[in-house]
């Protein structure tokens, strides 16, 4: 059975908007639930910060006890805090985007078990091949490094994709990103394993990944950027 044209025509043309509205109603569907694995993921990420285990299961619980939503507080680049944003909803690439003055910056305030408070910075930057991230905890002297949690999007396998694996972040604990009043941050140094150390960059310096260098510059200059915006507020704050 032959058909004409026009046949043809409108056939494909139903097929397509059929096929189109019911991936659209997948999408729709399965939105929130897309979202909901973004939020959890992000607290995941806040808590291992400083070292709080979690699963998708118990990561809520664990952000409300030891992070509650006083404790998440929006602060400008001269260390003041603002009322009446929420912290957790912000989103540091469009903040990044925005002059100096007039960006919002999450702070997240954890008190442990056993009474310490360490203060959590959010982390944004580029890699090699796209974006990485993470977030940084502090002491309450606001300098020493209490814990780190570093990923990225598309970073190249076994090198600079390496920036999310134990033994890179291990190494960042004890650091410390002042000298007296100076902010310095934390320099990343190539060279492979005893970089830091050969450079005499003991109290501010960590080896940079074999073969990932550009990777590891990219994360020096991340963790530069995004904490120099809250060095008023760190200053201000330490105890």
């Amino acid at each position: 059975m032959k058909h004409n044209n026009t046949y043809i025509f409108l056939y494909a043309s139903v097929m397509v908007v059929l096929v189109a509205a019911l991936l659209s109603v997948a999408s729709e569907s399965l939105k929130e639930t897309q979202q909901n694995n973004v939020k959890i993921e992000k607290i995941q990420n806040i808590l291992s910060s400083v070292n709080i285990e979690s699963t998708k299961e118990n990561a809520q619980e664990l952000f409300d006890k030891y992070i509650p939503a006083q404790n998440r507080i929006v602060v400008g680049v001269d260390g003041q805090v603002k009322n009446g944003i929420e912290a957790f909803g912000i989103d540091i690439k469009k903040e990044q985007a925005k002059s100096a003055d007039s960006r919002n910056l999450p702070v997240y305030i954890c008190q442990l078990e056993n009474g310490d408070k360490k203060v959590i910075l959010p982390l944004l930057g580029k890699g090699l091949w796209g974006p990485i991230w993470g977030y940084m905890s502090l002491n309450t002297d606001n300098s020493t490094v209490y814990g780190v949690t570093f990923d990225h999007k598309g970073e190249t396998p076994g090198l600079g994709a390496d920036i999310n694996k134990d033994w890179f972040m291990e190494p960042f604990k004890g650091k410390t990103i002042f000298e007296g009043d100076n902010f310095v941050s934390i320099t990343v140094h190539k060279g492979g394993k005893g970089s830091a150390e050969r450079a005499g960059d003991l109290n501010h310096g960590v080896d940079a990944i074999s073969g990932g260098t550009i990777t590891s510059k990219g994360l020096e200059a991340m963790l530069k950027s995004s904490i120099s915006d809250y060095v008023n507020y760190l200053k201000t704050n330490k105890q």
